[in-house]
């Protein structure tokens, strides 16, 4: 149960603030997730948006490494909400279904190709220790160039601060969703 009603639509917030649910409403068919935290602060979900759409539509990290990166930052979050709406944007992205449960038992990347394998391994030092070992940064850095890496630190980090949105208010997964370990 969340710990606060989720926002559902204009009806949730102030008159003044319909724009900002219409704004949501063209980035998701519906109001959900951590933007039914947010707007509860409009201005707020009205600044984090748009980054939404730079991750989907502008960010040069491609999405199938952009979604290891998201899936390796929600499982350390523990953010049940986050994963299942992730899994299947990372699947429609290219990521076998193999790797989503490596991320999901919280696996040894050893597995994984070698650039995979450094974004889990980035990601989860990133996460855990809010650091990264020079080596992963590097190799990551020389095959990748500073931009996809600046950007794929923000999207790993964008996706923990959405998971601690919906930690936070403990807002249940969908019950049809790609579910975590208990």
């Amino acid at each position: 149960m969340p710990r606060i009603p989720p926002v559902s639509g204009k009806n949730d917030v102030p008159t003044q603030y319909h724009g900002i649910v219409d704004e949501v409403l063209k980035v998701f068919p519906q109001v959900r997730g951590p933007f039914s935290i947010m707007l509860h602060s409009p201005e707020l979900a009205h600044r984090v948006l748009p980054l939404v759409t730079f991750f989907r539509e502008d960010s040069v990290v491609e999405p199938k490494l952009r979604s290891h990166a998201i899936l390796a930052a929600v499982r350390e979050k523990e953010a049940a909400y986050v994963w299942s709406a992730q899994v299947g944007a990372a699947r429609r992205a290219g990521v076998p279904d193999a790797t989503i449960d490596l991320l999901r038992a919280k696996g040894d990347p050893a597995s994984l190709p070698q650039d995979e394998r450094d974004i889990v391994t980035y990601t989860r030092q990133l996460i855990r220790t809010n650091r990264t070992d020079q080596g992963v940064q590097d190799r990551l850095k020389e095959r990748h160039g500073v931009q996809w890496l600046v950007e794929l630190t923000a999207a790993a980090n964008y996706f923990a601060f959405l998971s601690g949105m919906v930690n936070a208010f403990d807002l249940p997964a969908p019950p049809d969703g790609d579910k975590l370990p208990s």
